[in-house]
């Protein structure tokens, strides 16, 4: 039979007809000589006394397709049942001729689905488990040998420095110890000349003294030599130098005790891990989820894309002054707080209608004091306490923060964590955030970056990114400083130009940052990598964008200080 044709071959499914010289496209099958049949050949196939007896009916595809194993025996034929005694297959025709049928035997398809099956499971555990694994450890085997290679190179640098050490140390001594001696040589050489001058002057005073006494002896007067004798001075005692002598130092010639070396630690080697199957099929779920949402994201990233200008959707107008947070909950409805001394908080429908009226305790100020939970409850800053209003306008006490006064406060639209920025009352100068459950227990504080360095100084605003960034508007740092969901310092982004002088802040669907700057009377739109993308509200006649925050359509809310209206905008598509 010929190579079937581009058709044949392009398609999901095809038979071609068994008989000879025929390449006829079929959909019948005769079960007696298993082989298939066009309408044609069908015709005289049923025609020949041989075959006019035999069953054709239409042609069923096996699952997968797989062409059945042709028995030796019989190279024409099809093998339909495997033998288990001889664990041979088959076919119909010789399974019914010979003597096979007291034997147990099972149809081969059905051991080629098992086995395929089977097959399928080792081959997917290869590709998913022992390939990855094993990779896996070959990767961690080339990082341990950068690590070792990194550290050798390390060790080496040491070595020589601590070489190079010794040998300045062992210079500066040697230099300090030939300046020494040439000063006792000195020294010594003066004391000898002394002493040489001395015997130099009694040498003179001898020569005089002899001198004299020859004078005498000529002398005629014999006065003289009935005088009293002369007296001779005694001759000067010195004192010998002792002769300096070289005291060796305690010098080991085992030099390499004097420095440090590279050795093994007396350690028991640690087997590599290696994760079981279990394990493995848990991470490549999680990755699969990830890259899902990485997709996800990738397309709304695609779909949404900033307007190359903004649009002014609405506005609203407030019983209150000074918006100094905005928030919009689930079912649309604006709140509103207001700075001052005599703290308002209020709520408004899409209509503009005012709802409710709290009025609280705080102190005067700004910050996003208020926070609407899971876009369910209030819960809001009164005095130093932190409370909740419930939907059936039960107000409970929610938090107590101690000895720290909070000032802003935000609620997780991942898992429904509360987020409180807060200053210490009676620790000045000191400011941090804290994470509570949606229940209101502490599980975690940030204060501090790996430097030690105090992250905040007056976290006022205070949001959330998609990715779990806790990104905070500090006016006194002049920066918005963000932080991983561990509390690991990411960056601060201190403005453009002439800087930034943050107020409120708040984050949209493709994690950018928006942060109004009375500095510049702008809003700031930063990416969640710090990297600052462009202004807006720069020619929409804002004087002073003061809150911020985005709804579920990517509608922008703006509040203004010295103003009771808000403003919404449109600025993604």
């Amino acid at each position: 039979m010929s190579e079937p044709s581009d058709k044949q071959a392009s398609a999901q499914y095809y038979l071609i007809c068994g008989t000879e010289d025929c390449e006829t496209d079929c959909q019948l099958y005769c079960r007696d000589c298993h082989r298939p049949l066009c309408e044609q050949c069908k015709d005289e196939h049923l025609k020949s006394p041989v075959t006019k007896n035999h069953e054709i009916v239409l042609y069923v595809p096996c699952k997968d397709q797989r062409r059945m194993e042709k028995r030796k025996r019989n190279p024409t034929q099809n093998s339909d049942i495997f033998r288990r005694n001889g664990k041979l297959p088959v076919c119909l025709n010789c399974f019914t001729k010979e003597d096979h049928q007291d034997e147990r035997c099972d149809d081969i398809e059905e051991i080629y689905e098992e086995k395929y099956a089977l097959w399928q499971s080792k081959i997917s555990k290869i590709k998913t488990y022992f390939l990855p694994t094993s990779q896996g450890l070959k990767t961690d085997i080339e990082n341990d040998a950068t690590k070792i290679k990194k550290i050798m190179k390390s060790s080496r640098e040491s070595m020589m420095a601590e070489a190079a050490s010794l040998k300045e140390t062992v210079d500066s001594v040697t230099s300090e110890n030939i300046r020494y001696s040439k000063s006792l040589e000195t020294f010594l050489h003066r004391m000898l000349k002394s002493q040489e001058a001395t015997y130099d002057d009694y040498i003179t005073y001898l020569e005089k003294m002899n001198y004299e006494f020859q004078k005498y002896l000529s002398s005629l007067d014999k006065k003289l030599l009935l005088s009293e004798t002369l007296k001779i001075r005694t001759i000067p005692e010195t004192m010998r130098p002792v002769p300096p002598v070289f005291i060796a130092g305690y010098f080991f010639k085992n030099v390499e005790k004097l420095l440090g070396r590279v050795g093994i630690p007396t350690k028991k080697p640690e087997k590599r891990e290696i994760k079981p199957m279990e394990e493995i099929s848990t991470h490549i779920k999680s990755a699969k989820k990830q890259l899902d949402q990485s997709t996800e994201k990738s397309n709304l990233e695609r779909i949404l894309s900033l307007f190359s200008s903004i649009t002014k959707v609405r506005e609203y107008v407030l019983p209150v002054h000074n918006a100094s947070h905005v928030s919009v909950d689930k079912s649309g409805i604006l709140w509103v707080n207001s700075s001052g001394c005599s703290g308002r908080l209020v709520s408004i429908d899409l209509e503009g209608n005012l709802l409710k009226r709290i009025n609280t305790n705080r102190s005067c100020g700004n910050g996003s004091f208020f926070t609407v939970k899971q876009g369910i409850d209030l819960i809001y800053i009164d005095g130093d306490e932190i409370f909740r209003l419930e939907p059936h306008h039960k107000i409970t006490e929610f938090i107590k923060t101690g000895d720290w006064q909070p000032l802003s406060l935000h609620s997780s639209r991942i898992n429904g964590d509360i987020l409180v920025g807060m200053v210490g009352m009676e620790k000045d100068g000191e400011a941090k955030v804290t994470r509570y459950t949606k229940t209101g227990k502490e599980i975690q504080n940030i204060q501090r970056d790996d430097q030690g360095q105090d992250l905040y100084h007056n976290p006022l605003y205070i949001t959330e990114n998609i990715n779990g960034d806790i990104c905070t508007s500090d006016p006194c740092k002049r920066a918005v400083v963000v932080v991983n969901k561990s509390g690991q310092h990411r960056f601060s982004y201190a403005g453009q130009g002439s800087g930034l002088f943050p107020w409120g802040i708040c984050t949209d669907v493709l994690g950018n940052i928006l942060v109004s700057d009375s500095n510049s009377n702008t809003v700031h739109l930063v990416d969640q990598n710090g990297e600052f993308l462009s202004f807006i509200l720069s020619t929409q006649g804002i004087r002073t964008p003061f809150s911020l925050c985005v709804d579920d359509e990517n509608n922008l809310y703006v509040g203004q200080i010295f103003s009771s209206i808000v403003t919404v905008y449109k600025y993604l598509k």
